[in-house]
This record gives structure tokens, C-alpha cells and sequence, in this order.
């Protein structure tokens, strides 16, 4: 069962270099910048996403969001934005975590599980057993006609979430749905390592400083 000593921050949908500097600046961890997806919001140029990742002062993560599921186009992406954090959006096949870390071998990998029920906890341990670095629990739909990666702004069965903490070994960052008004209950639940956040901090779409900053004092609290 993982003990973080304090919850991480990951602020996704990044959408340009002053986005960013506003997050770190109020104490995110992490950026997230969406690739091209079937559905969803946040999406980005990778030119523009390279420009944030290069403008990202370390210890802050880049994580780059791919639906690429071939190791190809996988390695392709990156290399186009410079993330030193890909994270998985959709399923992809056994040996890419392998064949991706021969390749990219600075670059972590973080798979996407999207808990529809409890068979999702077998494939989110099956996805540690073959290489994955960490998890991101949200609340997609891949099975859909046109699949939902993220981004729906909805929770998800936060009981089925904890218990893939309590098993996994490896971190597992909380997505889906989060705002101020539920950020306490989400990690009281499911003691995640991280939360990553999108609408929740959003008006009209845009990054609100004063939602960001209300949320991470809150996480800070609950530390």
C-alpha cells in the first residue's frame, strides 16, 4: 500500500507557456499536454507542447498525453515534444512498455486505466507487471465507438481505485471529475500518490489561478 508523503499535483489540459508558469507558480508537480485524441478536450499542437516542455524548469514533469499505440509512433511523438513523460492514454500491446524504454530509456512511462468495473484492477496490475512506471486512474470509455481517453470531467468507482493502490507497486495518480469541493474525500479514499486535475480547475475553458490555487491548498492541508 503506497504512503506518499504528500500528494502530488498534476495539471493537465495545459494549453500554453503562461498556463504553465501560472501552475508551477501556484505549486503543481506536473503539466499535462494532450496529443492529438478521438474525443476530449485540451488538445495541442505539438510545436506548442514542445515549447512548454522547453520552458518547464526542472523538477517539474512533462507528460505528454499520446493515443499513438504503436512503439513507432509512440517514439515519434516524444521526440517531437520532448516530454520526459509519456503517458498512455489507450491500451497498447504487451512489449511496448520494453521496446519504449530501450528506446527512450530517460523517459517514464505512465499508463492510463479507465475504471469502468472491477475487471479493470487485473488490467491495471497486469500493465505494472509488464513495465509501466506508474498508473493514472480516470474515468474514459475505450469501448465506445469513438473512445474517450479522458477528459470527461466525471468521477469514477473510487472504491475499485483505492483498491489498485492497495495492490499496485508502483504510484498511481487519481484523474476524473476532481474539483475543491471533493479533492478531500478523493484522497481520503483512494491515498492516491498524485491527482491530476483538468476542468476542475478551468473557467470557460481557461486555466483560473484563483480555482488552482483554492485546490492545491487544500491537497497541501490534507498532506
Amino acid at each position: 500500500m503506497q504512503s506518499p508523503f504528500r500528494t502530488r499535483v498534476k495539471i493537465c489540459c495545459i494549453s500554453s507557456i503562461a498556463e504553465a508558469q501560472t501552475a508551477i507558480q501556484l505549486g503543481a508537480d506536473a503539466l499535462g499536454l494532450v496529443g492529438r485524441m478521438p474525443s476530449g478536450p485540451g488538445v495541442v499542437a505539438d510545436e506548442l507542447a514542445a515549447q512548454v516542455v522547453q520552458a518547464t524548469p526542472p523538477p517539474i514533469a512533462t507528460f505528454m498525453l499520446t493515443s499513438e499505440t504503436t512503439v513507432a509512433d509512440i517514439v515519434a511523438h516524444q521526440r517531437r515534444v520532448g516530454a520526459n513523460t509519456i503517458q498512455l492514454v489507450d491500451a497498447v500491446p504487451a512489449d511496448t512498455y520494453t521496446q519504449l524504454k530501450a528506446l527512450l530509456p530517460a523517459v517514464k512511462l505512465v499508463q492510463v486505466i479507465h475504471v469502468i468495473d472491477e475487471r479493470t484492477i487485473d488490467e491495471a496490475l497486469l500493465a505494472v507487471q509488464l513495465g509501466a512506471d506508474a498508473l493514472l486512474l480516470d474515468s474514459g470509455n475505450p469501448n465506445l465507438v469513438v473512445k474517450e481517453l479522458g477528459g470527461t470531467g466525471r468521477i469514477h468507482n473510487w472504491q475499485v481505485s483505492r483498491r489498485i493502490v492497495e495492490q499496485s507497486s508502483v504510484p498511481v495518480f487519481l484523474a476524473g471529475g476532481l474539483n475543491e469541493g471533493n479533492v478531500r474525500e478523493a484522497i481520503e479514499t483512494v491515498r492516491p500518490f498524485g491527482l491530476d486535475i483538468c476542468s476542475g480547475v478551468r473557467t470557460n475553458g481557461q486555466l483560473d489561478a484563483q480555482k488552482l490555487e483554492v485546490f492545491i491548498k487544500l491537497v497541501q492541508q490534507l498532506a
